[in-house]
């Protein structure tokens, strides 16, 4: 069996996200979106709460388990037995972050962990999840961004910071 882990903050998660998670979905059997915990970021969402969209998000995929991990990418994929990790790309200044961070997960595992770069398709290349809540702060449009139960739920959390 073929598995990959697609880490990310997810908060929230965006249209492009899931067009990532698609697609890697058909390229392997087993397929884990994983939450990372980053103490570093103040999030919109908990990551029980992004674990839960997600989860609902990837309902209709039978093979993407959803997750959340806390800690090195690389110590996470070595606890599931993983060697690839899925990320998603929308420009060049995205590859060279990506990069970086493929070849210092490639060096602190020892070679056993590689990384996957699929690019966004071309309808998702300029979305972020921070420019969905820089949007949806101003009450600004963000249904071209995200699904639309994820639409609600980030105007929900702006609405109760007021």
């Amino acid at each position: 069996m073929n598995a990959a882990i697609y880490p990310g903050s997810f908060d929230p998660m965006t249209l492009g996200h899931l067009d990532v998670i698609n697609r890697a979905s058909k390229m392997f059997d087993r397929l884990i979106v994983s939450v990372l915990d980053n103490k570093a970021k103040i999030a919109l969402f908990s990551v029980e709460e992004r674990v839960s969209i997600l989860k609902e998000a990837v309902k209709d995929l039978p093979n993407v388990e959803v997750d959340s991990f806390s800690g090195l990418l690389v110590d996470y994929a070595r606890e599931q037995k993983i060697h690839i990790s899925v990320r998603g790309l929308r420009a060049t200044t995205d590859f060279e972050y990506e990069l970086q961070i493929a070849q210092t997960n490639r060096l602190l595992s020892k070679g056993m962990l590689d990384t996957v770069f699929l690019t966004t398709s071309l309808e998702y290349a300029y979305l972020s999840s921070s420019g969905v809540k820089e949007i949806a702060a101003f009450n600004g449009d963000i249904s071209p961004c995200v699904p639309d139960f994820v639409a609600e739920l980030v105007y929900r959390k702006f609405r109760n910071k007021e």
